[in-house]
Formats: structure tokens, sequence, C-alpha cells
């Protein structure tokens, strides 16, 4: 392992890159703990890391070699799990409305950032980098923030999802188009044209071809066990942009087709809950080196420029959004409430940007004020999103004028609905199940077991039963489920400190209903004396007991009445 050498004015040493990498997430987990009790962001918390650690401040790395490679795994995750998230169905649910609204916004805010960028003077190409990073919002700010409101499911927050949803799909062809284009490659615009062409049908065929036919069979063999279901999902990703860095697109193109691979399977959510935290551990590491690479001189120039284009992106970005909402029909407070979700630049804008300086399209100073409207936009936008509705009654009457006199029914958007959700399919939870259906409920059953959906298959229950791939004992697992809107949620899993963790995984993403848990044994139900108290779990089942209860209640109704005495 080779030493990094590290320098400050007054100290000379060394450290290897596990030291080095030790001491910059010592600084991150300090900064990132103040920074939450602040309640900011962490992005601009790993960004504010990479400047304090860099060659502007503390000089403990003069180049963030050491962790680029962490850095490139951490954004191949990233897209991954944006494609396997991809939707296509909320997008369809929603209808014209996400694609007109996303697309609609992504081309106004391009067109008036190119201007305004012009009239900066900054050069044709680099004002269109700059003009396209302002278009994309973060997917995964926006998410976070409406799920800790509980606005998701609302509306305006699935108007916003489907159209983020779009956002991403044209982040991916830019980053298509900047790096076959752009990339050095030899030949006349025609050849680069047609080289793109026959690469990408190529590639798209190919995966195509092994996501309908080789991913279904493989998936149910390697879902067996959960370890190598996540490490053959990383490797798969990893290997899949790794290919189309090869063929001269980028990680990201190949890692978000990877995901998008699987987005049709039911082990999505699983995969996607057990991948979440390392997704988040190395894209720090992303952000580290963006701020390390900051040149604050060319900052410092950038400033002006920065708080006008940040202005257009907190104020006019939801203009857009309300103004081709309320030509579509729709009320002004959803056009507003979802607007907001675009006044920020996502993370996608600093790897948009970054990438065109990787292609000596723009330079330091353009990533520089990217940045630097990212750190003021995704600060004043959290405080934007988190007093949405009070911000919107103060406003209301000078919304109006964006409303017509016809608007929508808003009441006909209903999110999916299951009467009750079941962790598991054993012997209990499917004569549970079955008792469900028999009493007319619809149900979503949460299974590890990949041969579930066959046995409900078999029992006849597939026209009122979902199947999904999950594990019940991962925390992050409950928020990629309907459960607000379930009436129950029952846990058949037999292992008391999985039920602990499981319905206090359910309380913490918002599950108001009963939650009720299995105890096979008496020691079993003691385990949960202390959820039961704090109202964590509301009920416990004992199915053995109960069923012997019912065998003795049988045997006595057969018992045979006593001869009378003479």
């Amino acid at each position: 392992m080779r030493p990094t050498a590290c320098y400050r004015e007054h100290v000379d040493f060394e450290l290897d890159t596990f030291g080095l990498t030790a001491a910059i997430l010592a600084i991150a987990g300090v900064v990132a703990f103040l920074a939450h009790r602040a309640k900011q962001p962490l992005i601009i918390a790993f960004i504010l890391v990479g400047i304090l650690v860099g060659p502007n401040v503390l000089g403990i790395i003069d180049e963030a070699e050491p962790l680029e490679l962490l850095a490139e795994i951490g954004i191949a995750i990233l897209l991954f799990l944006v494609g396997l998230k991809l939707d296509i169905t909320l997008v369809r649910s929603i209808g014209k409305v996400a694609l007109l609204t996303g697309l609609g916004q992504v081309v106004f805010t391009a067109l008036i950032g190119w201007v305004i960028a012009l009239a900066f003077g900054i050069d044709l190409v680099p004002a269109i980098y700059v003009a396209v990073a302002l278009t994309f919002s973060s997917t995964i700010i926006i998410v976070k923030l409406l799920t800790d409101k509980r606005e998701l499911d609302e509306l305006h927050g699935r108007i916003a999802l489907g159209f983020l949803i779009v956002q991403d799909i044209v982040v991916i062809v830019a980053m298509i188009a900047l790096t076959s284009f752009g990339g050095g490659r030899e030949g006349s615009i025609g050849e680069q044209v047609l080289f793109l062409v026959v690469s990408a049908v190529g590639l798209l065929g190919g995966v195509y071809v092994i996501a309908r036919w080789v991913l279904p069979p493989l998936l149910k063999l390697l879902a067996t066990n959960q370890e190598l279901l996540i490490v053959w999902s990383v490797a798969w990703a990893v290997a899949l942009a790794a290919l189309t860095d090869v063929l001269g697109f980028s990680i990201e193109v190949g890692a978000f087709l990877a995901g998008f691979a699987l987005a049709s399977t039911r082990y999505r959510e699983t995969i996607a809950a057990s991948l979440s935290g390392l997704r988040d551990f190395l894209l720090l590491f992303f952000f580290i080196t963006l701020g390390a690479q900051l040149d604050f001189s060319a900052i410092g120039e950038q400033i002006p420029a920065a708080i006008v284009f940040s202005i257009f992106v907190l104020v006019g970005n939801p203009l857009i959004v309300l103004i081709i909402m309320g030509l579509m029909g729709y009320p002004s407070r959803v056009g507003f409430l979802a607007g907001l979700a675009v006044a920020q630049i996502s993370e996608f804008s600093l790897i948009l940007i970054a990438l065109g300086r990787d292609l000596d399209q723009v330079g330091d100073d353009m990533v520089g004020l990217v940045t630097l409207v990212g750190l003021i936009t995704i600060t004043g936008s959290t405080y934007l999103i988190l007093y949405s509705k009070p911000l919107y009654n103060w406003l209301e009457p000078a919304l109006r004028i964006f409303e017509r006199k016809k608007l929508v029914p808003t009441d006909d958007f209903e999110p999916e609905k299951h009467d009750a959700i079941v962790f598991g399919y054993g012997r209990f939870g499917k004569q549970l199940v079955t008792e469900l259906v028999e009493e007319g409920c619809s149900v979503l059953v949460v299974e590890w077991d990949p041969y579930a959906q066959v046995q409900v298959d078999n029992d006849d229950l597939a026209d009122q039963v979902t199947v999904v791939f999950g594990d019940a004992s991962s925390p992050e697992f409950p928020e990629a489920l309907p459960i607000r809107h379930a009436r129950w949620i029952i846990s058949t899993v037999p292992d008391a400190d999985t039920s602990v963790v499981l319905a206090t995984a359910l309380r913490q993403h918002g599950a108001t209903c009963p939650i009720a848990v299995t105890a096979h044994t008496d020691a079993a139900g003691a385990r949960y004396a202390n959820a039961v108290a704090d109202g964590t779990i509301s009920v416990v089942l004992h199915p053995f007991r109960d069923a012997a209860d019912d065998a003795l209640e049988a045997l006595k109704r057969c018992e045979p009445a006593e001869p009378e005495t003479p």
C-alpha cells in the first residue's frame, strides 16, 4: 500500500491509504453529526468536509486519488438504485402530468439558465453544461423529506416523484450523449452517430435478453441466501458499469441499466433496502472528493453568478412547474407543493458537471459555480419543503392566478392499498392469509422464500394476494411498503427479536395501524413485554396456545354423554 503524503504549514508527515481514510471518516463523522443536529442536509456536510480536508484549509490531502475508487463505486450504486426503483407503473398512474411537467421543466429551465449563463459571459459549451445542470433535482433528498413529512403518498408527492423519475431518465440520456460525443472519439460526426446507435442498440438488446431470460431463473437461485443476493447485485451493477465504460459510455449508464434490468422483479425492494446504507456511505467519498478539488480562487469570482442562478432555481423552477400544472388544470396548492421538489439542484448536477470537467469541456471554475449553487439551493429548498404548507397559506391569494376555473378531479389518484400486510407465508402465515381473504381483505405478503409466489398461485389466492420478496429483519425495508394505508400489519415470524426490530421500524416509517406479532412459546411472548407497553406492538398472537384451546373445545364437544344413573 503506497503511502500518501500529507502536508500542512508546520507539519510534515505521511499516512498510508487506510490511515488517511480513517482520518477523513473521523472528521466526516463529527461534521455530519453537527449538520444533523443543525438539521442541515448531509450532502452539504460532506462537501464541507472535502473543503476542510483539502489543500485549501487543513491540507490533509493534496489529491483525492485514494478516494476516487470508492467515489466511483458509490456513484455506480446510486445509479443502480435509481434504475432499480424506476417504476414505469407509477409514471403511467399519474398520467401525462408527470411527463409533461418533467420535460417542460427541464426544457424551460435549461433555456432560461442558458440565457443567464451567456449574460454572465460564460462560453457556449460551459453555458450549456451549467444550464443542463440546473434542470435536475435531487430524487434522494425530495423522497427523504416527503417521507419524513408523510407526504409521499399525497397527490403532490406522487406527481413530484413522477417527474423526478422523468428527470432521472433525461440525465441518463444526457450522460450518454456527453460521453459519446465528448470523449475524444475519432471520426466524423456521422461515424460517431453510427457508432453511438450501434453500441446503444447492442447494449440495450443484450441487457433486454439477460433481463428477460437469464435473470428471472438466476434470481430464484440467488434469493435462497440474502448475502448471496446482495453480493451478486453489487457485482452485476459494477460489472455492467465497467462494460459500458469500456464501450465508451460511462459507468453511470451501465449501473443504471443494471438496476433497470431488475426493476420489474419482486426482489427489487429488498435489494434496494439492503444497498441504501452502502450507497450513502460510498457517496460521501464522492462529495468529499468534490469538495477537496474545489478551487476557492475560482469560486470567489463565481459568487455573483451563483447567487443569480440560486435565486432562479429556488424561485423560477417552482414557478415553471406551477404554471405548467396550472395550465393542465391542477389546483395551485398541488402545483406549488409539487414545484418545491425542483427548488434545488441534485447530486446528478454535480456528477454531470464533474463529467464535463473530465472530458475537458468545462473548467474548475464551472464546477465551483455549480457546486456553490448546489450548496445554496439544497439548503434553501430543505427549509422551503419543511415549511411548505404554511408558506402556501401565506402565498395562496397570489398563487390563485395560476388556477384554471375548471380543475381536474384530484381525488381520482388513490395510492395502492392493502387491508393487511403479513410478514411470512409459513404454516401459520398461510392459514392466516387464507382467513383474511375469505373475509374479503386484500393482503400484501412479505416473504423471503422466493417460492412464496408459487404457493400463492397454487392456493388460488393470486387475485387477492400480492407477494413482495423482502427481509423482515431489515430496518430500511418497511419504507418501500404501503404501510400507512393498511388496517393491520401482522408478523408471523417466529423469532421475537426480529419481530421487535420489524415493529419498531414500521412505527418509525409511519405505521399507525395495529401491529400484531407471533409468539410460539411463553418465553417468546415475554420478550414482547416492553414493546407492548410502549405501544409499538398492539397484540401478541399465540398460534399454538390458541390451537390447543380450540382443539380442547372440539374434544369436549365430541365427548360421549355420561350414562344416566338408574
